[in-house]
């Protein structure tokens, strides 16, 4: 299965980014993050010369993309070259081969972004001995496993009433001169905020989420509801002893990059990952390259049928 056809490349032709290489991980049964990561893909590599290589969960009886397909997602040793990893994975329990990449470049001291659901982005239950199961999101040996010791939480819970509260992402005023928030405005989403414990790795938090009453951006802010850390960065240092830059969001479903402001924030924390702070412009463009219809969230609400190639540009 370890096939071409199985992946998705997206060569990036000028700008900052020419000669590093994006590698970004989808695999979640919610929030179609094998639509959100494309996009994601298309807008570093055309708008920003990046090169990007997308990867699925594919189907190894079929080869189409399956969200639901938990122990597969080839073309992950495109890791050994990539100079920034972008995880947006649930519950995944991967075989050792296919996990190894994974690991082996979060040690190597290079650059790691987490979407939504990647704080708790494996879960072991089939295969208890594997030597990373200690990554399971809910590890007592490596507490809160790849999601909290990487990332900086594990999953909590839902704070927004899930699919009737969304979210509205509020600048931290002491972090508004960063970098990585030039030109970021106008966060919203759809997806509910997530619960967070004190976060791990003394993160900076970017933006906050408040949790709006509605699924409209024009809704009011739930009284008495804490706003929870919804952006932040750190680093972590692994077990090779190599300092990584490590950028954190718990939004980040397809529908929610409709938000231009998200879109922005995520491009210009690529930028800060890879040390490229200083080349963030005033105002990242971050416009569509083709026409983008996202798929609300949802179990079982995926294309069926879907294959890498139809994300061609």
């Amino acid at each position: 299965m370890d096939k071409p056809e199985n992946w998705i490349v997206y060569e990036g032709s000028k700008g900052v980014g020419t000669g590093k290489h994006i590698v970004l991980v989808s695999g979640d049964e919610e929030y179609r993050s094998e639509e959100a990561l494309p996009l994601l893909g298309q807008l570093l590599a055309v708008h920003h010369g990046f090169k990007c290589t997308v990867l699925f969960a594919i189907d190894t009886e079929t080869g189409e993309i399956n969200p639901e397909e938990q122990t597969n997602i080839p073309g992950l040793h495109n890791l050994t070259d990539a100079d920034m990893m972008v995880l947006f994975t649930r519950f995944r329990e991967l075989p050792d081969d296919q996990m190894k990449y994974i690991v082996d470049y979060t040690n190597s001291g290079k650059p790691v972004m987490g979407l939504r659901t990647a704080t708790h982005a494996f879960s072991y239950s089939r295969d208890l001995q594997s030597p990373y199961a200690k990554y399971s999101f809910n590890s007592e040996e490596f507490e809160g496993g790849y999601g909290r010791q990487v990332l900086g939480e594990t999953w909590i819970n839902h704070h927004g009433h899930h699919g009737k509260e969304s979210t509205r992402g509020v600048i931290n005023r002491d972090m508004s001169a960063h970098p990585v928030l030039k030109g970021v405005e106008d966060v919203w989403g759809p997806t509910d905020v997530y619960g967070t414990t004190t976060l791990a790795g003394n993160p900076e938090v970017l933006l906050h989420g408040q949790v709006l009453v509605g699924m409209d951006p024009s809704d009011l802010p739930k009284a008495d509801t804490p706003m929870m850390p919804l952006a932040w960065m750190k680093t972590y240092t692994g077990d090779q002893g190599k300092e990584s830059r490590v950028f954190c969001t718990t939004m980040g479903a397809s529908v929610d990059l409709e938000s231009e402001g998200l879109r922005r924030l995520l491009v210009n924390a690529c930028y800060w990952c890879m040390g490229l702070e200083n080349q963030i412009p005033s105002k990242s463009q971050v416009g569509y390259v083709k026409d983008y219809n996202p798929t609300f969230f949802g179990f079982g609400t995926f294309k069926r049928g879907m294959r890498p190639s139809d994300f061609s540009l």
